[in-house]
């Protein structure tokens, strides 16, 4: 399911997710509500930087989907 990947940088954990829609109707209106599955095995590493619950902030880049702690 998941797999170590040697960078130049450092060594990655990497594993395979998926993006839920969890839909809801609120007074007559569809709103889309989307979740990142995250592995387990990804979120036990040891420098997985976010806890549960935490706030983050989501950006786009180009074709990339950028996840980081929030500046609070």
């Amino acid at each position: 399911m998941y797999e170590q990947r040697n960078t130049i940088y450092d060594t990655m954990l990497e594993g395979k997710s998926k993006i839920i829609n969890r839909s809801r109707r609120s007074k007559g209106k569809k709103y889309d509500s989307l979740f990142i599955y995250i592995p387990s095995d990804v979120t036990k590493d040891s420098t997985f930087p976010f806890r549960s619950d935490e706030e983050v902030i989501v950006r786009i880049d180009k074709d990339r989907l950028i996840i980081e702690k929030s500046k609070q």
